[in-house]
């Protein structure tokens, strides 16, 4: 009864979605069934002329590949312009079926996405749980510790990892698939360079907390558990590239199910350490250590081992240190990206500090800062879905099938958003009480649930703009759009409304709705704005552009021509 239930609710909401879709990209008939009549017998004739057109061009081309590479390129791409022209044009030729199955490749990718992320952030939380039961100040320094770790490491190492949503996504499109492991390769190496600065910051967490203001005992209690967090760093790089390559394949489902194995183990491990060996907070980050490492080795002999990545992982190759830089340069800026938006959430935390009464402010806040986290989940899988459709389609020279992808996303999105806002406006009372017990904490809670309902509407539909933005590779925009929502505009407005209208929690709230507002704003003028025609041309071209080793070329088994090419190369 429970699978017949949720299939009933999986299809209710795939026709929501699909009646939703055919509204935006029909439009409403208000012309009769003789103007639709007439639009489709013009879509049929022109149909029937570019099959001609291509028919003629396969009959003078010299290969099929160069034929395949001038339909796409010259066919597919440059007739794209803006989304609404891409919709408008293509629209009699988007069904019913087109639609449905984009809805289920989207749900399909986005719902395990959605559970390895929450499976992913338990790691931590379990550990803090395990250390809350052995008195304040562990419990305190383990928590400073933690959030000096995903501030100043984990951000950065997950927004690096987001480039080869871009690069690998794109590929896969083009068929490219031997270009996914030597990207792997790539993103392995920088990662792991970059982490050995990072390491050299958590082996000095004290210091730098004490010299930021914080608590002298605090910072000292932070020091020795983030220095045994350290090897979760290289760890944590190599994972989340692995993660990533999966992704741009569209599988997830292995993810998910070696994250829970993970957590399974990491509670395992945490009791021993710290129930059996008695060998206090300290026992947490190193489970925190040994568990990130046991997801790794899972995932990576998965890759290596799983018939479904043998054309992306050919094995290692020294084609993957040339051409760093090709990497870096996409790296830095979708690290920024992440990193912008997340830290302007910690400098919340530091204002809150601020505000009369700062321990219950701060507290407050915390609870907020725990419950957007969580719902963000849910959209952040749909984000990441949406990036993976868009570079794939991108690479294939598929620009319409990209477009379409983005608005069936923004639609599950927004019912994603509608009800999840909903459950927390309806829960506040319920969910206030799991983490306080307190009346002024319970009722400033309630106060600020309609507020957190709004940014995670708000979170929803940013959250696909941010995939587009990753599937196109234009990252560098989203580090300026990020830079100006939050430090010009959300920053500065939560300041005034917080403690020049004397708003308090609420005012730091608005604030950050205002900046993810903006950012939305310019997101969607950039996603309306697009060239989706040149888009493709560009991801065509930062494939073909790419350096391909023969080695790895030879067991692409891509087409007969490709290897009547590397024949006479041989032979030559």
């Amino acid at each position: 009864m429970e699978g017949r239930g949720g299939c009933w609710v999986l299809h209710g909401f795939e026709m929501v979605v699909v009646v939703v879709v055919e509204a935006l990209v029909a439009g409403v008939d208000e012309k009769g069934v003789e103007e639709g009549d007439r639009l489709r017998a013009e879509a049929a004739h022109s149909r029937r002329r570019e099959e001609e057109g291509e028919k003629r061009a396969r009959r003078s081309a010299p290969s099929p590949r160069i034929e395949a590479e001038s339909r796409v390129g010259k066919g597919r791409c440059e007739r794209a312009a803006t989304m609404a022209d891409v919709l408008e044009e293509d629209a009699q030729s988007i069904g019913r079926d087109h639609i449905i199955k984009e809805v289920k490749k989207q749900l399909s990718l986005s719902g395990p996405l959605i559970v390895a992320s929450l499976l992913d952030k338990l790691i931590l939380v379990i550990s803090l749980s395990f250390v809350g039961h052995l008195g304040e100040l562990p419990l305190s320094g383990a928590s400073m510790a933690t959030s000096f770790a995903a501030v100043t490491g984990l951000s950065v190492l997950s927004g690096m990892g987001t480039a080869l949503d871009t690069l690998c996504g794109q590929a896969f499109g083009a068929e490219k698939y031997h270009l996914l492991g030597i990207y792997l390769q790539r993103a392995m190496i920088i990662t792991t360079v970059v982490s050995i600065p990072l390491a050299f910051i958590w082996a000095f967490t004290g210091e730098i907390l004490k010299v930021i203001g914080q608590d002298k005992e605090i910072s000292i209690a932070a020091e020795p558990y983030a220095r045994c967090m350290i090897p979760i760093l290289f760890a944590y790089g190599l994972l989340q590239s692995h993660y990533r390559f999966l992704q741009a394949q569209n599988i997830a489902f292995p993810m998910m199910l070696t994250s829970g194995f993970t957590v399974l183990a990491h509670i395992f491990t945490c009791w021993i350490l710290m129930v059996k060996c008695k060998i206090g907070y300290i026992g947490a980050a190193i489970a925190n250590t040994i568990s990130y490492c046991i997801s790794l080795t899972l995932i990576a002999v998965y890759v290596r081992l799983s018939p479904r990545c043998k054309d992306t992982w050919t094995g290692f190759s020294r084609e993957a240190l040339h051409d760093l830089s090709s990497f870096v340069k996409l790296a830095i800026p979708s690290a920024l990206m992440i990193c912008l938006e997340f830290w302007s959430f910690e400098v919340l935390v530091l204002l809150a500090g601020f505000l009369p009464n700062p321990k219950l402010e701060t507290s407050i806040l915390a609870i907020c800062l725990n419950t957007i986290t969580l719902a963000y989940m849910i959209p952040f899988g749909i984000g990441a879905s949406v990036s993976t459709r868009v570079s794939n389609e991108l690479g294939a020279g598929h620009p319409r099938n990209a477009c379409l992808a983005i608005c069936i996303a923004e639609i599950i999105a927004i019912t994603e958003g509608t009800i999840v806002g909903s459950t927390l406006i309806l829960g506040h009372h319920i969910w206030s009480k799991v983490y306080s017990n307190d009346t002024e904490v319970v009722k400033y809670v309630a106060r600020m649930m309609p507020l957190l309902a709004l940014s995670h509407f708000i979170d929803a539909t940013q959250c696909v703009l941010i995939g587009t933005v990753q599937g196109c590779g234009r990252q560098k925009l989203g580090v300026a759009v990020n830079l100006g929502a939050f430090y010009m505009v959300g920053l500065p407005c939560s300041v005034v409304l917080a403690f020049l209208l004397h708003l308090k929690g609420k005012g730091l709230w608005l604030g950050v709705i205002c900046g993810i507002s903006v950012q939305v704003l310019f997101l969607l003028i950039m996603a309306l704005s697009t060239n989706w025609g040149k888009e493709a041309k560009k991801a065509r071209n930062r494939v073909n552009n790419s350096i391909i080793p023969v080695e790895t070329v030879t067991a692409e088994n891509d087409s007969i021509s490709s290897t009547e090419e590397l024949r006479l190369h041989d032979h030559s």
